[in-house]
């Protein structure tokens, strides 16, 4: 990682440097041809992200309950490469690559576990907010914590 003019820029190219959820293709996720459907991608981005924000200490939750901020998209996009189907073991990576005052960038990889078949790549822009929708700067402590190193979930109470 680097600093450019206050800018946290973190390059993910190590496998440490990536978060992993991993879970199966559910009937509800996919169309009437048996291929997921394109906007559940998204819906895994979230999953993904919310794993990186805890295997990097913090719930989401905790942060809009404690500190009363948000973490809004204000862009997404994803890229297919191969279908997913019904019942298939996926696995999503999901990596900080920037983190400003109030903009965080997260890149993420799906792969259908079984054959490593990369599926889709994407990438979402949050932006930082207080409960009424106004930008604010990202607090110092989760900075650190998103640009720390992973480590295993805490196990649930």
């Amino acid at each position: 990682m680097f600093v450019e003019s206050g800018t946290l820029k973190m390059k993910p190219q190590s496998q440490g440097d990536w978060s992993s959820t991993t879970f199966r293709v559910r009937y509800a996720e996919t169309d009437q041809m048996g291929v997921v459907y394109y906007a559940n991608y998204f819906v895994w981005f979230e999953i993904g992200r919310t794993d990186y924000c805890r295997q990097h200490g913090f719930a989401y939750r905790d942060m809009e309950k404690e500190d009363g901020l948000c973490i809004i998209v204000a862009e997404g996009r994803c890229r297919y490469k191969a279908p997913a189907r019904y019942d298939d073991e996926i696995e999503v990576r999901t990596a900080l690559r920037d983190v400003r005052r109030r903009v965080l960038t997260f890149v993420y990889e799906v792969y259908r576990k079984t054959d490593e078949t990369l599926l889709a790549e994407g990438e979402t822009v949050h932006v930082i907010t207080d409960m009424g929708g106004r930008p604010r700067a990202l607090p110092d402590k989760y900075r650190d914590l998103l640009a720390g190193e992973a480590r295993a979930p805490e196990p649930s109470a």
